[in-house]
């Protein structure tokens, strides 16, 4: 157990998730991230619609399933990756914001989600987009790939304010003291996520605005599932397992999910990198 001789030299962290409550209603801090994420992501993709000429109305359609797919998605994950033991009792749950037990109602929102279920969620969800409006599937993930390290981040922000993901105790100088966890100097694991995200956001946008690997459909996009998933299989050795049955796995459930999602945009640069070889 990590000893702390002194817990005033580290940063100390525990308000409210709440902004504010009404009643059994409450708005969290983590419900404004994930709004903020989607808002800022629609306004990029709109400078991304006008750049290259596409309808502006196909994006609002868009929105709609990727806003679905990222919900149910990332809630399917968290309830069947992490949580099957509970859920598979209390079904109703997965898809209801409330909770009615012995006659008492109470707003729990959906606090239980996952975003290696919201990846496959958002995959699936601009599969069926794509097939139904007829646009090309690869370019459509190389845009989104812009996009989705930025809402990453933020929704990363948002686990910070809940005081959830936490790392594992350490006394490095930045460590934080989750008050609603313990009284342990831990790893910012969420902040170090943000970080890797929104520098991942810059590199690909950066590349976008160059038309570097444009030309290349899938390129943008293997680069995004390398990149991301590469930072949160490191990340995930300074976290706290989010579930007590990973204590006994070499590689937590994080990471176990990351590595095909990895595997995938090898495939992706490498497939394409040899398709255009001689080009």
């Amino acid at each position: 157990m990590l000893q702390v001789e002194n817990p005033m030299l580290y940063i100390t962290w525990g308000p409210s998730p709440e902004i504010f409550r009404i009643g059994g209603f409450a708005l969290r801090y983590y419900s404004v991230a994930f709004m903020v994420a989607f808002i800022a992501s629609y306004f990029i993709m709109r400078y991304i619609f006008d750049r290259e000429g596409k309808d502006k109305a196909l994006l609002d359609r868009l929105l709609v399933y990727v806003v679905v797919g990222t919900i149910v998605g990332a809630r399917l994950g968290h309830c069947l990756f992490y949580e099957w033991s509970y859920f598979r009792h209390h079904l109703s749950e997965i898809v209801l914001p409330f909770r009615w037990e012995n006659g008492h109602f109470s707003w729990t929102g959906y606090q239980g989600l996952a975003s290696h279920g919201g990846a496959i969620g958002i995959l699936t969800a601009v599969a069926l987009f794509a097939r139904r409006y007829q646009v090309p599937l690869l370019w459509l993930l190389d845009r989104l790939a812009i996009v989705v390290p930025l809402a990453g981040a933020w929704v990363r922000i948002g686990n910070f304010f809940n005081s959830e993901i936490v790392g594992r105790p350490s006394q490095l100088p930045w460590a934080v003291v989750f008050t609603k966890h313990d009284n342990l100097p831990r790893h910012p694991a969420q902040l170090y996520e943000t970080i890797c995200y929104l520098l991942i956001f810059g590199i690909i946008i950066f590349l976008y605005k160059k038309n570097k690997g444009m030309e290349h459909p899938g390129y943008l996009f293997g680069l995004f599932l390398v990149l991301v998933f590469s930072a949160r299989f490191i990340i995930e050795f300074v976290k706290e397992n989010q579930e007590v049955f990973e204590n006994g796995y070499l590689l937590n459930m994080g990471q176990l999910l990351s590595l095909p999602l990895i595997a995938a945009g090898i495939w992706f640069l490498k497939f394409y990198r040899d398709k255009h070889a001689k080009k």
